[in-house]
């Protein structure tokens, strides 16, 4: 047990062997970060699409789920 500024802190030998800070990971840049995952540019707004819903009865169907669940807690 250590005493430290008016704390106590219980203290085995297992706590006493590990490192108070993990261990630092080597340094990149953003670069190096963004080739390692292997990401390219966005060069259009084509790029941020997705085919998320099939049809637009399922997009209907969620907005008209999303607005009923934001004026459930309203009420």
């Amino acid at each position: 047990m250590t005493v430290t500024s008016g704390e106590v802190h219980a203290m085995n030998s297992a706590d006493s062997e590990q490192p108070i800070h993990p261990p630092a990971r080597p340094r990149q840049t953003v670069e190096e970060l963004l080739a390692a995952k292997g990401t390219r540019p966005i060069t259009s707004l084509d790029d941020l699409t997705a085919e998320t819903f099939g049809t637009d009865e399922e997009v209907e169907e969620f907005v008209a789920f999303t607005y009923s669940e934001r004026r459930r807690d309203v009420a």
